[in-house]
């Protein structure tokens, strides 16, 4: 077992407890190559995290979203992951600009496969206010991805997003405040 798995499977159990507290359960870690006794683990462990932010009806993804535009620096993705964020999310977003007294602000740390889909949400800044909040930040990445094709990009494939959330629980992406 290499370092960077052995820190990686640490830091995993590191953050699920807290995760939880949060009410958000960790996305399971993709499959690595394993012995064959290792297969039977996985769906243990996956049984064990049923509150992982699964598709349903509040993380459908709205129609007529445009196809994503390849990416080749992390601003140009960054830019369009914001915009997407309030293109798939028009009811639960604000363009306005921010009022000087918001509900709470989420970060998120989102990391890409290749294609621009999800692969990883990680909570840099839970709401201290309006817990349900994070929930809703986390859907809205969902209901905006993929963000394009990233292969043209340096690793690591990821940008960092903070939600601005008002009185009435409606997000602006920061990036474009």
């Amino acid at each position: 077992m290499s370092i960077v798995e052995r820190s990686r499977r640490t830091a995993h159990w590191l953050i699920a407890p807290l995760l939880a507290a949060c009410g958000v359960a960790p996305r399971a870690p993709a499959p690595a190559p394993a012995p064959p006794a290792a297969p039977t683990a996985a769906p243990a462990a996956a049984a064990a995290t049923p509150a992982a932010p699964q598709p349903s009806a509040a993380t459908t993804k709205p129609r007529g979203l445009p196809a994503p535009k390849a990416v080749r620096t992390p601003e140009e993705l960054r830019r369009q992951a914001a915009e997407r964020l309030v293109m798939a999310n028009p009811e639960r977003s604000f363009m306005t600009p921010a009022p000087s007294h918001l509900l709470t602000v989420v970060v998120l740390d989102v990391e890409l496969k290749a294609d621009g889909s999800v692969r990883k949400i990680n909570v840099l800044r839970p709401p201290r206010f309006g817990p349900e909040t994070l929930q809703m930040a986390i859907d809205a990445v969902h209901r905006a991805a993929p963000f394009g094709d990233v292969r043209r990009m340096p690793e690591p494939w990821r940008f960092t997003e903070s939600f601005l959330f008002d009185e009435d629980r409606r997000f602006k992406p920061r990036s474009l405040d």
